[in-house]
């Protein structure tokens, strides 16, 4: 982990570039870059001057760096790579701040490995005094290429120094001809002024010197300059022509230092107000009427562009008071989050999500003082390293767990392949849900598995419901057919006429029940409506028939024991089952009896006392007719014993005859 590019590097205010007034020519001198105004002797008049030659020095802290970038989450590997395409680059200054962070990114995780082989041989039983830290291949091709870059860096420094003692050589040579010319006798004047100003252009396309020579260049260039004017006495109207020419020079950079007024960019308006400053001083004087006038205007200028960088700066240290105290606010958060180690995957995962999103606003935090400012990223990283080292451990102690889940959740995959080719539809879905359950209350098995074996469990699952859905798709089909066939059936039941015989109209009212049975499923929207209908019809015929409920249950039950009788264990789970239901209403009756003798004499509980009442004289009956079915089950059972041994009988007395 790395801190964010742009906390990386300080914001340094460069020094207030201050320079001398502005020079004046005297009418009588005819020397366009003599001082000889009153202005230029006031010592006690604060301006600026763009003419300064010491400017160029000062402001070298406004070049805009080039960019930062985060290799953290690379590889050292990667970082590896990364270092030579950088090298591919032909401005070898271009990269150097990338190169930086490369190196810091690299040592840190360098650094991560060298200690884990350390610890390696000490876990293996290696003696720590004899241990020697040593480069991997990775560690040498990466000392290979950062020597590159040393090496490509220091070339173009020394090929720099060089051209900048050659620029040097050639302005002490420009000097020497400007003496030269000093000395020269016979030369018209046109000739010498034309010589004079090839000199001074060749002059001003020699690019830098060194910085120690700078000062004293100037000066012997100045004085030559002057030594130049007095010599040729140079003619008032020549000299008025050239005042002219520098006039409409100073007037043009006047409006570009009024356009830079309004750049955006501090750092843009700086350099171009710094590059407009030695274009004015490389300038000629201007008319003298005219000079204090040009000069204000192009100080105003520059003054307002000063004031915009010196507020730049003062709101740049208000604004590193501020991230210092908010990166001071998001440490105390981080180390609050790690001041417990959580005990669950859930736990970390939670953990980390917030150390996550702590870092990520870390990062849209801008840069605090430089010495503090590395301090809190130190102790930053130092917390989520140590977090993630703690992470790293608890994680490889639960593999073992993770293999563990991983063979049950197989497990249940091979349990729902094989659910997923069965047809009976409830069972098998009850199994399915409870396989589903069962994963649920299995813990992880790690992510590289995890979705692999859950498209396995999840595709047998989904085939069959894919299987059910289709069988019941089919089904629905048949589903209009069978509320037709009831539609008839409850045609036929409201049409039919009944006689006088009870008994007749019983059977008759069975054979329709038995038909309504035996018609399948309707659809779910229609199925209330029609039973509902069906249910009204049989007890409106009831009621015309005088027949009572009982009795047609009783008729129903009959039916029932005669579909059980030929099955002996299905006719005594039938006895078994009334027997129960008498004793839990027995139950019951014991329980309201008791009730009732807790309640009070009031209204509310003779209420309440008349609905137990009512409660226990149904119980009373149902007991009764309960144990009608019991004595109705146990004749038909005795007579399907009697009528069987009968029958075994004679089929026993049809073999003895054959027999004889």
């Amino acid at each position: 982990m790395e801190e964010p590019k742009e906390m990386q590097n300080e914001v340094m205010e460069p020094e207030t570039i201050t320079a001398a007034p502005e020079e004046t020519v005297s009418d009588n001198t005819q020397q366009p870059l003599a001082d000889t105004s009153a202005e230029a002797t006031d010592n006690s008049e604060q301006t600026e001057d763009p003419s300064n030659p010491a400017s160029p020095q000062e402001t070298d802290e406004l070049v805009e760096e080039e960019p930062h970038e985060d290799y953290t989450a690379m590889s050292r590997e990667e970082m590896v790579e990364a270092l030579n395409q950088l090298l591919l680059t032909d401005d070898i200054t271009a990269i150097k701040n990338r190169v930086g962070d490369l190196k810091i990114a690299f040592n840190e995780a360098d650094k991560a490995v060298k200690k884990a082989a350390f610890e390696k041989f000490i876990e293996d039983g290696g003696n720590k005094d004899e241990y020697v830290s040593s480069d991997d291949a990775v560690a040498e091709a990466y000392r290979k290429a950062y020597n590159i870059y040393r090496e490509r860096r220091q070339k173009h420094i020394d090929e720099l120094e060089a051209q900048k003692q050659n620029n040097l050589q050639q302005k002490n040579a420009i000097l020497d001809e400007l003496r030269q010319l000093i000395n020269s006798e016979g030369e018209t004047l046109r000739a010498s002024y034309d010589a004079f100003n090839a000199i001074q252009d060749r002059w001003k396309a020699i690019g830098e010197v060194p910085r120690s020579e700078l000062n004293g260049l100037w000066q012997n260039y100045h004085f030559l300059v002057e030594q130049f004017f007095s010599k040729v006495k140079m003619n008032k109207e020549l000299m008025l022509l050239d005042q002219k020419k520098n006039l409409e020079s100073k007037t043009q950079l006047c409006e570009k230092a009024e356009e830079l007024i309004l750049e955006p960019s501090i750092s843009k308006a700086a350099q171009g107000l710094q590059s407009l400053r030695e274009q004015w001083r490389e300038i000629g004087p201007v008319p003298v009427e005219l000079n204090d006038e040009i000069w204000t205007r192009f100080r105003n200028a520059a003054s307002q562009i000063d004031q915009r960088r010196r507020e730049y700066y003062e709101q740049r240290r208000d604004e590193m008071e501020k991230n210092q105290l908010a990166k001071e606010a998001l440490l105390q958060q981080v180390i609050d989050l790690t001041s417990q180690k959580p005990t669950t995957p859930k736990g970390w995962t939670e953990a980390t999500t917030a150390i996550d999103e702590t870092f990520k606003i870390w990062k849209t935090i801008g840069a605090a003082q430089r010495q503090r400012n590395e301090e809190l990223w130190k102790q930053f990283k130092g917390t989520i390293d140590q977090f993630y080292a703690d992470k790293k451990k608890f994680f490889d102690t639960i593999k073992d767990e993770y293999s563990e889940n991983l063979n049950k959740k197989i497990e249940l995959c091979i349990q729902a392949e094989a659910i997923a080719k069965r047809d009976d539809w409830k069972k098998a879905t009850e199994e399915i849900l409870n396989l589903q359950e069962q994963w649920k209350q299995i813990g992880p098995v790690g992510k590289k598995m995890h979705e692999k074996i859950w498209q396995r469990f999840r595709g047998a699952c989904d085939e069959f419901f894919a299987n059910k859905k289709e069988y019941f798709t089919t089904l629905r089909s048949t589903e209009k057919d069978n509320l037709e066939k009831k539609e008839a059936i409850l045609a036929e039941l409201k049409a039919y006429t009944f006689g006088t015989d009870k008994e007749e109209n019983l059977t008759a009212i069975k054979d329709f029940q038995r038909r309504w049975m035996e018609v399948g499923h309707v659809p779910i929207a229609q199925k209330q409506r029609i039973q509902d209908e069906y249910r009204a019809t049989l007890n409106k015929l009831f009621e015309q028939l005088k027949i009572t409920a009982r009795e047609a249950e009783a008729t129903a039950y009959r039916e029932r024991i005669r579909n059980v009788l030929t099955d002996r264990k299905a006719s005594s789970n039938e006895r078994q089952n009334l027997v129960d239901q008498i004793q839990k209403l027995q139950n019951d009756l014991a329980l309201w009896e008791n009730n009732l003798g807790f309640l009070a004499s009031s209204k509310q509980a003779d209420i309440l006392k008349q609905e137990f009442q009512h409660k226990m004289q149904k119980a009373r009956q149902d007991i009764a007719l309960l144990h009608a079915k019991i004595r109705m089950l146990d004749e038909s059972m005795k007579e399907s014993h009697d009528d069987n041994a009968q029958q075994g009988q004679t089929v026993n007395n049809k073999e003895e005859n054959a027999a004889e």
